[in-house]
């Protein structure tokens, strides 16, 4: 391949998909669409091997997700390895199957930290979004989360229903005593891509929502850290997507497909290993899919001559790839992309297109969605 690819460092960032399973049906899930076609799970002793494969390549944290990782009956275990290994472990986690007696079992096995989601501050449409009855369970295994002492990260994804609860969501995360607020807007992977129309928020949406959030940051200090992470759709310049592809994020499926980002297996052209047949450290350093995107020699213009291409690494390859139907294309979410007026006249038609079914996360075949998705 053209163009310098430098030696990478270690993969510093661990995301362990233990499972596709989950009791949850949000609209907004990242995973896979056609995740049910995915049967095959890596058992514990693969799981054990992979975290020290990375372990030894320099991989410093390490977390447990899905889907929803309590599914797992081996997860105490997997957790009591990794923290035996020295990895800061966090559970992200739906809270559904976090009873008092599991909390407790993972709390002895050395369990560091816990993320817990949120759909809402309303039962309504919390319950609504993930199709599940949850809210009071959630508000519930928060309480575990503290009187067990952990940090607690209290997740919400936001889209034009919630925004306006921005304000009652921050209370509600500091009702419950959470250290941290990660207040991230719908990134359009998965489930959500599908349900784009019905998640697109307006531009005076996120104002508004942000301009809350900056008032709550002065009024509480450092009692809770709130994160409001803006979409790329309503950016004019693109974020560096995992720090830059290969560059320190590793994530593993539950069928042991290792990606560089959570959507890779969507992207054409990758040849995808699987840690059950590879070493771990052949696959971050040589392998074919880890270094498809490293460096600068993939880059066509404009990403080629932008002084900005070794702090944004050209964006995101799954949203080049979603809107230009080419990975190697600059992320449409750039405006000095030729394919940003894409962007632009998704953000616009949302409205128009919202008579569309909104299709919830289904653990059989996929049906319903836009062909384009389903194929």
């Amino acid at each position: 391949m053209a163009g310098s690819i430098e030696p990478p460092g270690p993969p510093l960032w661990l995301l362990a998909e233990l499972t596709y399973r989950c009791p949850l049906h949000c609209v907004f899930c990242y995973n896979p669409t056609q995740h049910a076609r995915i049967q095959q799970e890596l058992s514990t002793a693969q799981w054990v091997d992979v975290m020290r494969q990375a372990r030894a390549l320099g991989a410093a944290q390490l977390g447990f997700s899905g889907g929803e990782p309590l599914l797992r009956d081996d997860l105490e275990e997997l957790v009591q390895e990794a923290h035996a290994l020295g990895y800061y472990t966090n559970l992200i986690t739906s809270g559904v199957g976090l009873t008092d007696a599991r909390a407790t079992r993972l709390k002895a096995a050395g369990l560091d930290h816990v993320q817990l989601s949120f759909q809402d501050s309303t039962r309504e449409l919390n319950d609504f979004l993930s199709h599940t009855r949850t809210f009071e369970l959630k508000q519930k295994v928060a309480r575990i989360i503290k009187s067990h002492d952990w940090p607690m990260v209290m997740n919400c994804v936001l889209h034009r229903h919630n925004l306006p609860h921005v304000g009652p969501i921050i209370e509600m995360a500091l009702d419950l005593g959470a250290e941290y607020l990660e207040l991230a807007n719908t990134q359009y992977y998965g489930w959500a891509w599908v349900n784009r129309d019905h998640l697109m928020p307006t531009h005076e949406q996120l104002v508004e929502a942000e301009a809350v959030v900056n008032r709550y940051r002065e009024q509480i200090g450092s009692r809770c850290r709130l994160l409001f992470v803006v979409p790329d759709y309503f950016e004019q310049r693109p974020k560096a997507c995992m720090n830059g592809w290969g560059s320190v994020f590793l994530s593993v499926a539950p069928d042991g497909l290792a990606m560089p980002c959570h959507n890779a297996r969507n992207l054409p052209g990758l040849a995808l290993p699987n840690v059950a047949h590879t070493p771990l450290a052949d696959i971050w350093r040589t392998s074919q899919a880890f270094n498809a995107y490293r460096g600068d020699g993939w880059m066509k213009p404009p990403c080629r001559d932008c002084d900005e291409r070794h702090k944004d690494f050209g964006g995101c390859r799954c949203q080049a790839f979603q809107i230009t139907g080419d990975a190697a294309q600059a992320d449409p979410v750039c405006g000095k992309s030729p394919h940003h007026d894409q962007v632009v006249q998704l953000v616009k038609q949302a409205p128009a297109q919202r008579h569309i079914p909104i299709v919830f996360r289904s653990d059989t075949e996929s049906r319903g969605l836009h062909p384009e998705v389903a194929a």
